[in-house]
């Protein structure tokens, strides 16, 4: 796309940019949108959170932290001193100088993208768009999604991109509950419409991380942040069947990934689990599967991995039942608490987490299931509300079967194996203990 060398509305949005003078508006503000609104405050931007969840416009006014990765004093800090407020009011979006966008993008039943909250994004943005914005997409999706489907919306006003306004998109690379790679040094990959979008995206980037990766364009960075999730989500099923394969053999899958992992070049060290949890991994391989498809491939690995990682809360269960087998009970009737529905350990983030589909299946078994989480209250499973259960001894041993899922740092895990009457251990969380009551997957 063609661009004039000279362009006052990119000199003025750089300069507001790099002069802590531009106004910013976040769209969503979970796991992605209020750590990123927090850090751009940080950085001395003006913030506005839009989301329409009125709790967590109210909490983040109050300046209280529901995102384990925020912190408190940090956010509190950016409320009082005026530099971050939320709404609901989308006509902020009209006084902002840079838009980003960070709604959720799950699947339909059908396995297929639903982008409906990026469209919904879109169409309030383009009511209030003005000339000399930046726009930005972080949210996970297919490639071609920012050219095809919000450019194509935005220039229905006749503005042009890269001359009136600027459009780039940018993944996420979350992690929640890293202490070591946090928004502000996680490298920051960011591709544009036009080189233009590309350069004004990256200076809005820089004034609060420390690495900005630019690429060639929106396709692409949109493509990376498949492949590092589909490229997990492969991984992971690969050692989720060689889990399965080793159990068949009687030969102790941890003990052969430990050794593997002496090995210093050409290997790393993936570890088989419940299955695949979290916004990102269980989702993306299917928004690039299901594009591929569209341009006529078949992509045979990516979805045979899918496959074998969502069969694993059914192999859970299976355990369960050989360890309660073992202590002459029946699934039916048996009492079974589940240690952690987290998707994985020390965060409080239930999103596709593997412990809710083997809670589902242990009720579908007639089982009466309950859990203990040190980070997560209640949960809601095949319409009902549960709520954690507080360990003890003394509770412990009136269950049947213990099942860990999510192996927090929280858990007491000798009391577990002392008061315990079966253990399914899913996360090799006790692999310094060899009671026989241990069953591993």
């Amino acid at each position: 796309m063609v661009e004039r060398k000279a362009n006052p509305l990119f000199t003025q949005l750089r300069d507001r940019i790099r002069t802590r003078r531009a106004t910013l508006s976040v769209i969503g503000l979970g796991y992605v949108g209020l750590p990123l609104a927090v850090e751009m405050a940080k950085a001395g931007l003006r913030v506005h959170g839009i989301d329409v969840d009125q709790t967590k416009i109210a909490m983040v006014n109050r300046g209280r932290s529901y995102v384990q990765d925020v912190s408190e004093g940090d956010l509190k800090d950016m409320v009082g001193r005026g530099r971050l407020d939320a709404t609901s009011d989308y006509s902020v979006l009209g006084r902002s100088d840079v838009v980003d966008i960070c709604v959720p993008t799950p699947l339909r039943k059908t396995k297929d993208p639903d982008i409906s909250y990026i469209i919904d994004a879109v169409e309030q943005i383009a009511k209030y768009l003005r000339r000399g914005q930046l726009i930005i997409l972080e949210s996970t999706t297919y490639p071609g999604t920012t050219e095809e489907v919000i450019l194509t919306r935005l220039q229905q006003k006749g503005l042009v991109v890269g001359r009136d306004f600027f459009l780039a998109f940018s993944p996420e690379r979350v992690d929640p509950g890293n202490k070591a790679y946090r928004t502000t040094n996680i490298p920051k990959v960011v591709g544009g419409i036009t080189r233009k979008c590309t350069t004004v995206a990256c200076e809005f980037y820089g004034t609060a991380i420390k690495n900005v990766v630019p690429v060639s364009s929106t396709t692409v960075a949109e493509m990376v942040k498949l492949l590092e999730n589909t490229f997990r989500s492969v991984n992971i099923g690969l050692v989720n069947e060689m889990c399965l394969m080793c159990a068949r053999m009687g030969i102790d899958v941890w003990e052969v990934i430990e050794a593997a992992a002496t090995k210093p070049f050409g290997y790393l060290k993936f570890l088989p689990g419940p299955g695949l949890g979290g916004h990102c991994i269980p989702i993306d391989p299917f928004y690039l599967s299901w594009k591929a498809k569209m341009a006529g491939f078949e992509p045979r690995f990516i979805e045979l991995a899918g496959q074998i990682n969502a069969s694993m809360p059914d192999y859970v269960v299976e355990r369960v039942c050989h360890a309660l087998n073992d202590a002459r009970k029946s699934v039916r009737g048996s009492k079974i608490l589940i240690l952690g529905v987290a998707y994985k350990a020390n965060v409080n983030d239930t999103r596709e987490s593997p412990a809710i589909d083997v809670m589902r299946e242990l009720i579908a078994r007639k089982a009466r299931v309950s859990f203990s989480d040190p980070h997560v209250d209640r949960i809601r499973c095949d319409g009902r509300l549960l709520r954690s259960v507080r360990l003890s001894p003394a509770k412990l041993r009136s269950y049947d079967c213990a099942v860990i899922v999510a192996d927090h740092a929280a858990f007491d895990y000798a009391m577990i194996v002392r008061a315990s009457r079966a253990i399914v251990d899913t996360r090799n969380a006790l692999r310094k203990y060899r009671a026989r009551k241990i069953t591993r997957i």
